[in-house]
């Protein structure tokens, strides 16, 4: 039935039958997408929500006027049920940066591509809203109270209700109440996309193209800005997020005066605000109409409201405790315990041979200690080990074995940071010397404070010829 009306359109609109009609991977939404193939390659939609469609075909007609890099549609059908739209080809943003999303190290050209698209985000935003009509928006013109607070008990009741969690829901409703107030005290004429993320972009011949915008309304920016660099799957590390925000503050300005601080305190609400929204979403796509997609990101959109967190939102005092016994609900955690980094630092006598590696990861640092002045080779220091006082004065008064560790704390730094953007489980640092009493043992010891001091990760040492372990946990 489907084929055969998109059939109709694309004979009615080329004058002949398509060759060929293949459905495309569905996304998140009920629409479902074909590509036409014959004298001219168009894709065919089908939406069943008759007032989303024509939410649709008005924004995309409005923004092709206006200049934006938008789909033009070129017939719809009677009933608007279906239309054919230009072909933008296969690439979204979110494959286009792929790797990066994969190792949280993004190349040149991915980190490009993401400027491109945040330095085109308040062109939709103001010179779209330019003589648009609301009121065509469709389930609603605006982002009000009523959108804030349905948003918000979506969360409540598709994805925190799902979890068996017990909380007093009048004291949530009332910090819903002060969110509600918050997000509004933002309120702008200027169109917001609302779902706006690197699924909802495509890149043709290296410029993205923006996509799915029919939930769009009138509402503030920020809304967007958080929606697309906190997106769950994205993995933005925090530096290129950074990054990222200033690109689309200096495009900003050009159509409003930015004061930076009262911004940056402001996004903040609205990541909160979006992080809850897109966790109800997850937990309706995914744990009710049991999508695997939307299972597989809630671990991310977790990671994120921990990180939130970490700096207070006072306004919501319940909220932020429903918030922080929600990520430490045990099917969060044991999934957090998986990706965590745990840092195995040994010290050993090379004469004994090298430490084997039982992760089965084959191994990670060694360094070998035995350039550095060895204090064993004194009989006063020869009861000692590299954790008594004797023999750390004697290494830090001779020099060397700070600024071997210097080298050494830059090499491993860069590694447990990658590491943990990537969510690797184990790395393993050991060092060598004569004996393994000395020299090895203090580096040792000081690498592992100064990677739990500083990272906060979990460390299991080891001085394997004194038979001494000790864990440094977690606290992070």
């Amino acid at each position: 039935m489907i084929t055969e009306e998109l059939q109709k359109l694309y004979q009615e609109y080329t004058g002949v039958p398509a060759e060929n009609i293949t459905e495309l991977p569905s996304s998140g939404s009920n629409r479902r997408y074909f590509r036409l193939t014959g004298a001219k390659t168009l894709i065919g939609v089908c939406g069943t929500s008759v007032e989303e469609n024509d939410a649709f075909l008005y924004m995309a007609a409005h923004f092709r006027k206006s200049g934006l890099p938008v789909p033009e549609v070129h017939i719809v059908s009677e009933n608007k049920s279906y239309y054919l739209q230009e072909d933008l080809g296969d690439t979204l943003l979110f494959h286009a940066i792929e790797k990066g999303r994969a190792t949280s190290v993004f190349s040149e050209e991915e980190k490009e591509l993401l400027r491109k698209t945040v330095r085109l985000l308040p062109a939709i935003q103001f010179a779209g809203s330019d003589g648009f009509d609301f009121s065509r928006c469709y389930p609603q013109p605006e982002f009000n109270q009523r959108s804030i607070l349905w948003d918000l008990n979506y969360f409540k009741y598709c994805f925190l209700k799902a979890t068996g969690m017990e909380f007093q829901e009048d004291k949530l409703e009332d910090d819903f109440q002060k969110m509600s107030d918050v997000l509004l005290r933002s309120s702008s004429a200027t169109f917001m996309y609302r779902d706006f993320q690197s699924r909802n972009v495509m890149i043709k011949d290296g410029e993205p193209w923006f996509i799915d915008f029919q939930g769009g309304r009138k509402g503030p920016f920020y809304y967007d800005v958080a929606s697309f660099l906190w997106q769950a799957k994205a993995k933005y590390p925090d530096s290129l997020r950074q990054e990222l925000l200033k690109v689309y503050i200096d495009a900003l300005r050009k159509y409003q005066p930015i004061d930076e601080p009262y911004f940056y305190s402001q996004l903040r609400h609205f990541v909160l605000f979006r992080t809850l929204q897109v966790l109800g979403a997850y937990g309706f796509r995914g744990y009710f109409e049991k999508k695997p997609h939307f299972i597989q990101s809630v671990p991310f959109a977790i990671q994120n409201l921990r990180d939130l967190l970490k700096e207070a939102y006072p306004e919501y005092p319940y909220l932020c405790n429903v918030l922080r016994e929600l990520t430490e609900l045990k099917q969060f955690t044991d999934d957090l315990k998986k990706r965590q980094l745990t840092v195995k630092v040994m010290s050993f006598a090379y004469k004994k041979g090298i430490p084997d590696d039982p992760t089965g990861n084959g191994g990670g640092y060694v360094f070998d200690c035995r350039a550095v002045n060895n204090p064993g080779k004194y009989e006063r220091y020869k009861p000692f080990t590299g954790l008594d006082e004797p023999v750390i004065s004697f290494l830090e008064e001779d020099g060397e074995i700070l600024r071997f560790l210097d080298s050494v704390y830059a090499l491993v730094d860069a590694s447990v940071k990658r590491y943990m953007e990537r969510g690797f489980s184990n790395l393993s640092v050991c060092f060598g010397c004569t004996g393994g009493q000395h020299r090895s043992v203090y580096s040792a010891q000081h690498l592992a404070e100064h990677l739990n001091r500083k990272f906060g990760v979990k460390v299991e040492l080891v001085h394997r010829e004194q038979n001494i372990e000790r864990t440094f946990e977690a606290t992070v």
